[in-house]
């Protein structure tokens, strides 16, 4: 029991220091000490929106694993992370989760993207289906895709992940179910078997969730067809913001770091 009690109280303490501390993404690879100058967009945000100032702790990380921790020198507009330390940081869930979204509105894919992150997914795949309201193609895509990496950069920023999840660039449905892929595939639908009632659950987990207006019934013909297992979230019918969230936490729950 002493021993727990202290695991516990060390574990408090870790995320007390991680909350206190501000984290920036580095698109360069960090040394394991020494020196490093901040890019002129990560220097405004720690000095004009954060209010950093000179010997305060930062964290910067790469997407590749650890992290940096340094003590901020400010020089004019510059800053620098100096004094920097490296440590082995690793705070991925033992449960390797990719969610297959398909395309919503704006303002709820950037919602679920980000919460995919702080709730451990390792991926966002997003895919078009038939009921989709955002449409994307060609450059807007590209645009579109491009904002996505950037809203998961800042949500690994804010929850303390030191590697980056990946987004896929959008593909139709039907192509995502051609790709061989060594994974658990789990679609979301109402009267699907209970996700709590599933035996054990082999990862990697690909969790499809459908769009505002749900899979048509030849899109679950389809899923069904390429070995994807039909699962429901209890007698509610959740909006897509909600229900591939819920059901990575509960994913989470039976199986990951929760």
């Amino acid at each position: 029991m002493e021993r727990e009690a202290e695991e516990e109280a060390a574990y408090l303490g870790m995320l007390i220091i991680l909350l206190m501390i501000a984290r920036f993404y580095s698109p360069e690879v960090l040394p394991h000490d020494g020196e490093v100058e901040f890019a002129p967009a990560a220097a405004h945000h720690a000095l004009r929106v954060l209010r950093l100032g000179a010997g305060d702790e930062v964290a910067l990380f790469d997407g590749s694993g650890g992290e940096l921790r340094a003590r901020l020198d400010v020089r004019g507009k510059r800053a620098f992370a100096v004094d920097g330390r490296w440590m082995e940081a690793n705070r991925e869930s033992p449960l390797a989760v990719v969610l297959v979204q398909a395309l919503a509105s704006a303002d709820k894919m950037d919602w679920t993207i980000q919460k995919a992150v702080e709730l451990g997914a390792v991926g966002v795949v997003p895919v078009r289906s038939e009921r989709a309201q955002l449409r994307l193609a060609g450059e807007r895509g590209d645009k579109k895709l491009e904002h996505w990496r950037q809203v998961v950069v800042a949500a690994c920023e804010q929850c303390g992940r030191n590697r980056l999840p990946f987004i896929a660039p959008v593909r139709d449905l039907a192509a995502y179910l051609g790709e061989r892929e060594a994974a658990t595939r789990l679609i979301l639908a109402p009267g699907g078997e209970r996700l709590g009632a599933l035996a054990e659950i082999a990862a990697p987990v690909h969790l499809l969730v459908g769009p505002e207006g749900g899979w048509s019934e030849d899109e679950l013909a389809l899923c069904r067809r390429a070995g994807c297992r039909v699962v429901g979230l209890g007698p509610r019918i959740l909006r897509t913001e909600t229900a591939g969230l819920a059901a990575l936490a509960a994913l989470q729950a039976r199986a990951g770091d929760f």
